[in-house]
């Protein structure tokens, strides 16, 4: 910015310097915004307390153990619904038992040809030596 003295003719400069007056409008403002008191306006909520998941695996029979899948795209393990991570710790669990339970698995006619064919890839990972298909005298006709 530039200054100015006066004009040239030697007269005495008759407009106001706003500057200060502008330094002091500035602090002004900063003291009212650090003076405004901070919004505390809170709402009381109730917040539903977590119950931590059950993780009881689901029962292994020591002689024979079910796998249904069903056509809503559950896995059964003789009779509770599990997911795949469970499957593998429970098929883990029944290849460290002596002997070994027979696992037996039946879908049901319309399930999930996909999710029949990851839950046979995860049965052949577990290393499982007793293994059966029951439930195919359903599909004995083609078409019925």
């Amino acid at each position: 910015m530039a200054m100015s003295g006066g004009k040239e003719d030697g007269s005495p400069m008759m407009e106001m310097n706003t500057t200060p007056l502008i330094d002091v409008m500035l602090c002004l403002l900063i003291m009212f915004i650090m003076s405004i008191p901070v919004a505390t306006h809170s709402i009381d909520i109730d917040l539903p307390v977590a119950t931590p998941p059950t993780d009881t695996p689901p029962p292994i029979d020591p002689v024979k153990n079910k796998i249904v899948l069903t056509q809503d795209s559950k896995i059964m393990w003789n009779g509770t619904q599990i997911d795949q991570g469970r499957l593998v710790q429970t098929l883990e669990a029944t290849t460290r038992m002596n002997p070994e339970p027979e696992l037996q698995f039946q879908p049901e006619p319309e399930a999930s040809y996909d999710l029949s064919a990851q839950v046979l890839q995860v049965i052949k990972a577990s290393a499982v030596t007793k293994f059966g298909f029951v439930g195919n005298e359903q599909f004995a006709t083609f078409g019925k």
